[in-house]
């Protein structure tokens, strides 16, 4: 990552044809390698935040930076090279219908021109990872939601971004399913330094995993919890969870092996 700031508002106020402010003068900077949940009411601005940090709404006012860059006045292009380095995941899922599930995962791989023979090995590995290897050749639409947003998170990660916005992942899913996208999420960010926002309403899950919160309340801002998470470092919940999966270490270490492969394609 180039710069050691990833994310940085300063006095950004946000709003919607002419609405009241949704959020108002916040200000934070997050480095590069943390994992943050986001929390708040519905309706509280969570979206609109994670809208803003990825570039699909421009603030009323104030500035963003990211990797170090100002963003408020960036051409179409230059916002189109600052997204290739993150990933969202929202709730809606995004799927194409008109594709398998094996051809939305592979598409952000085949627009960046990466051969064939290598998206074959890397859709392969993350279907796998997320438990929907038998579905490749699925329609998205045949799947239950929680298994959209399982393609949706498989999409989203295949391209090893630095930063990594994921809207109620979690949401459609039960416990098990919910407990394996956690433990990838985790993994991105200790192998890759992916840097993570994850917005949940679940209580439980901040419980379990104790990262630090993001929290959006009154238009406001706020940060509660731990020291911000380093790629690496083991909290303690982690060292608690029993893994029912493949092992994941061994895993990102393989994919990270293929993911410097392609970049020297």
């Amino acid at each position: 990552m180039e710069e050691k700031t990833a994310i940085s508002f300063a006095n950004v106020a946000a709003r919607y044809d002419g609405t009241p402010e949704i959020l108002t003068d916040v200000s934070f900077n997050i480095s590069g390698g943390g994992f943050y949940f986001l929390s708040g009411a519905s309706g509280a601005g969570k979206t609109t935040l994670l809208r803003l940090i990825y570039q699909l709404h421009k603030p009323s006012r104030g500035q963003i930076k990211l990797f170090g860059h100002i963003t408020n006045d960036m051409t179409r292009d230059e916002i189109t090279k600052i997204r290739q380095k993150m990933a969202i995941v929202f709730q809606s899922y995004s799927l194409l219908s008109h594709l398998s599930v094996f051809d939305n995962v592979a598409l952000p791989l085949r627009v960046r021109g990466v051969p064939e023979v290598k998206i074959k090995k890397l859709v392969s590995k993350v279907l796998d990872w997320v438990g929907l290897g038998k579905f490749a050749n699925a329609a998205p639409m045949s799947l239950s939601g929680g298994q959209q947003q399982r393609v949706s998170v498989a999409r989203a990660i295949i391209i090893q971004p630095s930063i990594l916005l994921a809207d109620e992942p979690t949401g459609n899913l039960d416990d098990e399913n919910a407990s394996r996208l956690m433990e990838l999420f985790i993994q991105m960010n200790k192998m890759f330094g992916t840097t993570i926002i994850l917005a949940t309403h679940s209580k439980k899950l901040m419980e379990t995993y104790k990262f630090p919160v993001i929290h959006v309340e009154n238009q406001r801002v706020s940060f509660t919890g731990n020291a911000p998470t380093t790629p690496g470092q083991k909290t303690d919940s982690e060292t608690k969870r029993i893994w029912r999966g493949p092992k994941p270490q061994s895993y990102f270490t393989e994919l990270s092996k293929q993911f410097d492969d392609i970049g020297n394609a």
